[in-house]
């Protein structure tokens, strides 16, 4: 609290507030406009709503006011399956507004959260585009953040060479292995699988010195999500490398496309299991999705993708398909506590 600004809770999910929650999410999508111009990067509020009517993370909100302008945005949240110790920030103050306390105040509010919900591992992302610097790096570590992961936001450019991905998926080397396909509504025969491969995306993906444990997925989680994600407008293209020996799906990956950006797709995970790894699956699976979400949503004509930069493999891959680095985020982590 302060003599010119106060922070109070928001309620997103309430109609009767849905100019405020307007208002807050653009305060979000603010910061990245400043940050990449017309390539920053925004959820709709529709998006994030469905996040909160998910019962796999508990969220809470708050807004900054100065008068009668909403000009700061927080919002904590607490995974409630697994990662009990843990919660992640996401806090944005209009840049016009900057230097009255009100990005240390929110930050403080953050950290009252965390300890009232016993959270002892608190993250927080940061952003910046190619050729600039991290403007946040003194405010974190001056609060006693540390850097967890560096990652690479690069973008590849749509259409690409039909013949060169075509080329990509028929490379020798993965004779045990099928590439399949779906867009929009998983099939209900690969839901487990599916569920199998996302919790191993906490283990098997690089987490550098990030607190993370293994998370907790199954089909049910898995099919409410896919649910989610259609109920906000989201439009989901995956492919997926099934063992033909076994029957099991071992790879996978995914790009989605939001509503209120429909020529931006999102790439977002792609993993291939541990043991399934030195067959190229992350180049046909990429090279896969590519063919298949040029056919399926044509407006779309950039992918954006972000990696570690400790995953020298994917950056590799990447490069190949004709992705370029154009920004940069880093994964700030404070440890309060045992969390015992």
């Amino acid at each position: 609290m302060s003599d010119d600004f106060e922070i109070r809770p928001i309620d997103l999910l309430d109609p009767a507030s849905h100019d405020d929650a307007a208002r807050w999410i653009e305060v979000h999508a603010g910061i990245q406009r400043d940050l990449f111009g017309d390539r920053g990067s925004a959820w709709t509020l529709e998006e994030i709503q469905g996040f909160h009517r998910a019962g796999d993370k508990k969220r809470v909100d708050r807004a900054v006011w100065l008068g009668e302008r909403l000009v700061g945005a927080l919002e904590v949240m607490l995974p409630t399956r697994d990662n009990l110790r843990q919660a992640m920030l996401w806090l944005s103050v209009e840049r016009g507004h900057r230097g009255r306390g009100i990005g240390s105040a929110l930050l403080a509010e953050a950290e009252r959260i965390c300890a009232a919900e016993g959270r002892t591992t608190i993250m927080v992302e940061t952003e910046w585009a190619e050729g600039r610097s991290d403007e946040a790096e003194g405010f974190a570590t001056q609060r006693g953040y540390a850097v967890g992961q560096t990652v690479l936001r690069s973008e590849q450019q749509l259409p690409a060479d039909r013949d060169a991905l075509r080329e990509a998926l028929a490379a020798p080397g993965a004779e045990d292995y099928v590439v399949e396909s779906w867009v929009d509504v998983m099939p209900d025969e690969w839901l487990d699988g599916r569920a199998l491969l996302q919790q191993r995306m906490s283990t098997d993906a690089p987490a550098d010195d990030l607190d993370l444990e293994e998370e907790d997925w199954d089909a049910d989680r898995l099919r409410e999500a896919q649910h989610r994600a259609r109920e906000s407008g989201r439009r989901v293209v995956e492919s997926v490398a099934r063992h033909t020996p076994t029957g099991r799906l071992v790879a996978f990956t995914t790009v989605g496309v939001s509503a209120g950006t429909p020529d931006l797709g999102y790439q977002q995970d792609t993993l291939v299991l541990t043991e399934h790894r030195g067959h190229g699956l992350g180049l046909r699976l990429k090279a896969a999705n590519a063919l298949r979400l040029m056919e399926e949503l044509p407006a779309v004509t950039s992918v954006r993708t972000w990696n570690a930069a400790s995953n020298e493999h994917m950056l590799a891959v990447n490069r190949q398909l004709g992705y370029t680095v154009d920004g940069y985020s880093r994964e700030w982590q404070k440890v309060t506590g045992s969390g015992e």
